[in-house]
């Protein structure tokens, strides 16, 4: 084999590897990416039926309930437009509370109840996920529209 064939063989091997490596990267970083949703979003059927999604809101007054088991909980997260009954199995945050900033990060199942993997609360009175605060501005937008 001349020295040329074997270069040529080389770079040949180098650019299928590197686009080997680049494909795999790709797959693996659309996996796990996950897109921020509002209730409105999820009712308008515009969330992910089969892939995890972030359900952001507030947690509705008087929606908290925990089932028999005592580490079963459920709430609605709104989005004062559209509400979302969320099931969590698992200790939820110090700061989650009634009327407060939230979170859900899971999947929607049959009934379309969302059942949460992880949940986050805000962290203090000032901060809202720019997502979060995005939706609920577009949702008082679209109660006001409809109320005109």
């Amino acid at each position: 084999m001349t020295p040329r064939r074997r270069r040529l063989l080389a770079s040949a091997a180098i650019f299928v590897a590197t686009g080997a490596g680049v494909t795999l990267v790709a797959n693996a970083f659309r996996s796990n990416l996950v897109f921020f949703h509002s209730p409105s979003d999820v009712r308008a059927n515009q969330a992910p039926a089969s892939r995890t999604f972030r359900l952001g809101g507030l947690v509705a007054p008087g929606s908290v309930r925990r089932s028999a088991d005592g580490m079963t909980m459920h709430f609605v997260v709104t989005d004062t437009a559209e509400r979302v009954a969320v099931r969590y199995r698992g200790i939820l945050p110090d700061l989650f509370r009634e009327g407060k900033g939230v979170v859900a990060q899971g999947r929607l199942a049959d009934d379309g109840e969302f059942v949460a993997i992880e949940v986050l609360a805000r962290h203090d009175e000032n901060y809202m996920p720019p997502e979060a605060a995005d939706a609920l501005q577009r949702a008082r937008q679209a109660r006001a529209a409809a109320a005109r």
